[in-house]
């Protein structure tokens, strides 16, 4: 399967021999990410206008658009430069102006001759009484009527490319759409009465209502579920494929487990032991494990990994638990350390900062098999770290880490298992289309001694009140952290902001209170500001968005988030669960600066009402749309065309069952069927699929 199929050349061929199109429209709809006749097939009108042929613009309700048969009248030149150049019209029922600004006479009279019936469309507004067309869209002689679309499609517009360029390009690329093969399981196509792909996308740039400008008109719902089948085909054959390569079986006789839950002060939660159970079946099986653990902030995620790690060393290997950063290496090892002890199991930390002497003798304890669990950060990855026999990854905080980096580490411990763990509740549709190759498990309920944390909103201008509540607390011995927005894009501003509250504090509670860390300070300060805070020397931490993932100081009750309505909601509910950690009743203020937004209202008001994590990723995906709750750029979310993942997660869901069911019926995509599924793949640019199914 070396190169696209013949028969989908004509899709893939150069922009501009599309009718319409020059170099430099090319070049602008290039900007756009269209780059062949497919993607500009792909890019779907998303309005429409009405351009039904009336009696008179009597029938519209003005202003608005029409379109009716008028008799020329009176010309009338512009007074001076710049002035209006007018015609008087007559449609049926009354007359009206047609008028033009910076209007050249002689081409007006050439398409508008007095005397002569012409139809014209465009939007008509009422003036001093006076209807008027500025400007029409459309002029044409009565026989050309059928050149005007009764409902002109309106498509999304880049550069200087206009609608009329557009609409001749699509009608000339629908020209070159072959009909394909079906991929689509016919039980399913037919009682979803979906057209077929080409008919689909004829259809699509064809409107002839609103309604047909849905997501859910059925031509419309069918190029979505194409798009979707082949992105979940491409999940879908990186998980067989993995499946298929051998893993190791690492079964654990529970005795280091065993002794970590005797030495915890509670019981694991339903959720915990549930996920406990699933990942230790996925271990003990030959094929690779590659699971999801998705945790609510504070649900107990670490217990979890650590178990599975601890089942990795009771079946005689090693396992390693990765970090996006050193701040949170080092906060697991603390995590786990006293755990593991407890099972006499030896964990060591290997960062970027280890050198010489001390990161060799590391590396020869690990290559010997001495060191058992491996806390660290991408470190892991170089070449000279190798491990006597890894059977567990397990990787922190997912979405920094896409499907490339997961085949990355496998190639680590060729045969290791894979645990990948998030914070961030992500919706359904979400989690499907980033981790649709992924087994999950989910931890849906807090641990026992969580205690909810108190969420109040309050106005910039109680700053005082809010510095003296602090004043109050650090007396009593408790410990707070203070956010600072990075209001502007540039660094040095945030760091400004934090600079300015940290000395505005310092001079408010007194010299070695408060401490301070942002984005710009070297790895080393920045350790040893949160040591410091961690050992409760500080009592208030002034930070920018650093501390949002991870950081664990039970101590800490109190957050202050300032200019709160900076933040997006998945971020203000990661940085609220670093309190409430510990013993002491928590609370988090949200400081604005009114007037709020209304989304700014909606996002702070959802989270004074809620700590489920799994309800605020809802709110905010139908806020924010998919690219932003994941950050497209690293996430290797795919960027959909058509599909739009807020409002057809059910479809996503349907595409990858369908997908997976295919895959298990027809592994090698050899059927009738499974070959219409691969020219598919080459009509999304699948190429991971392609080389995935190799040739054959």
């Amino acid at each position: 399967m070396s190169g696209r199929p013949e028969t989908l050349w004509p899709l893939f061929a150069d922009l501009t021999g599309l009718d319409g199109i020059g170099p430099k429209t090319a070049q602008a709809l290039d900007a756009a990410g269209i780059e062949t006749p497919r993607d500009l097939l792909m890019t779907l009108p998303y309005s429409g206008i009405d351009r039904a042929l009336r009696d008179s613009v009597l029938d519209v309700d003005l202003p608005g658009v029409a379109t009716v048969e008028v008799t020329i009248g009176h010309h009338r030149a512009a007074a001076r430069k710049g002035g209006a150049y007018r015609v008087e019209v007559d449609d049926a029922r009354t007359r009206f102006q047609v008028v033009f600004f910076r209007g050249h006479g002689d081409y007006i009279q050439r398409m508008l001759p007095t005397g002569q019936r012409r139809i014209l469309s465009g939007r008509v507004e009422l003036f001093d009484g006076v209807p008027q067309m500025v400007h029409p869209d459309h002029m044409l002689r009565p026989d050309e009527a059928d050149d005007l679309p009764g409902y002109e499609p309106v498509y999304p517009l880049t550069g200087n490319v206009t609608q009329k360029t557009m609409a001749r390009a699509m009608d000339d690329a629908l020209t070159r759409v072959p009909d394909l093969p079906e991929w689509i399981d016919p039980a399913q196509k037919a009682a979803e009465t979906w057209p077929d792909w080409a008919e689909a996308l004829r259809r699509a740039h064809a409107p002839t209502a609103a309604r047909d400008l849905a997501a859910t008109a059925p031509a419309r719902t069918r190029l979505a579920y194409d798009e979707l089948m082949a992105h979940q085909l491409t999940l879908a054959l990186a998980r067989a494929r993995r499946r298929r390569a051998s893993g190791i079986v690492s079964r654990g006789d529970g005795r280091l487990c065993n002794r970590v839950l005797a030495a915890l002060p509670y019981a694991p939660t339903g959720a915990q032991t549930r996920a406990i159970a699933e990942i230790a079946e996925d271990m003990a099986r030959p094929q690779r494990m590659n699971r999801l653990l998705q945790g609510d902030v504070g649900s107990g995620k670490t217990l979890v990994a650590l178990m599975a790690l601890l089942t990795a060393v009771e079946a005689g290997g090693q396992g390693v638990m990765m970090a996006p950063t050193e701040i949170l290496a080092r906060q697991h090892l603390e995590g786990l350390r006293p755990l593991a002890e407890s099972a006499g199991v030896v964990l060591e930390l290997l960062t970027g900062r280890d050198k010489g002497t001390e990161r060799a003798a590391k590396l020869g304890a690990l290559a010997q098999g001495d060191i058992q669990i491996l806390v660290g950060t991408h470190a892991v990855f170089q070449a000279d770290v190798q491990f006597a026999d890894l059977r567990l990854a397990v990787v922190d905080e997912q979405h920094r880490f896409g499907v490339r980096q997961r085949m990355e580490l496998g190639r680590k411990g060729a045969a290791a298992d894979v645990l990948v763990m998030t914070a961030t509740p992500i919706p359904r549709s979400l989690a499907l289309a980033q981790y649709g190759d992924m087994d999950v498990s989910v931890l849906d309920e807090k641990p026992p001694g969580r205690k909810p944390v108190k969420t109040a909103l309050l106005s910039n201008e109680r700053m005082d009140e809010v510095v003296n509540h602090l004043r109050q607390a650090v007396i009593e011995g408790r410990q707070a952290y203070w956010v600072c927005p990075l209001v502007e894009e540039s660094e040095n501003s945030d760091l400004i902001a934090a600079e300015a509250r940290f000395q505005h504090l310092r001079a408010a509670l007194g010299e070695g209170v408060v401490g301070l860390v942002h984005g710009q300070m070297p790895p080393a300060d920045k350790d040893a500001a949160m040591a410091r805070f961690v050992a409760g020397e500080t009592s208030v931490l002034v930070a920018t968005t650093v501390i949002e993932v991870g950081v664990n100081v039970p101590n800490a009750s109190i957050i202050v988030i300032e200019r709160a309505e900076y933040f997006g909601l998945a971020q203000l509910h990661q940085l609220r669960g670093r309190v409430g950690r510990g013993e002491a009743a928590s609370t988090c203020l949200l400081m604005y600066q009114p007037p709020l937004s209304d989304g700014g209202q909606r996002r702070l008001t959802t989270l004074r009402e809620t700590e489920d994590g799994f309800r605020i990723s809802e709110v905010d995906l139908e806020m924010r749309g998919a690219g932003d709750v994941i950050g497209l750029a690293q996430s290797g979310l795919p960027r959909f065309r058509v599909a739009d993942l807020e409002r057809q997660a059910g479809l996503m869901a349907v595409a990858q069952s369908d997908a997976r069911r295919l895959l298990a019926e027809d592994p090698d995509l050899q059927s009738a069927r499974g070959q219409a599924a691969r020219l598919l793949l080459w009509l999304m640019r699948q190429d991971e699929a392609i080389r995935l199914i190799g040739v054959g």
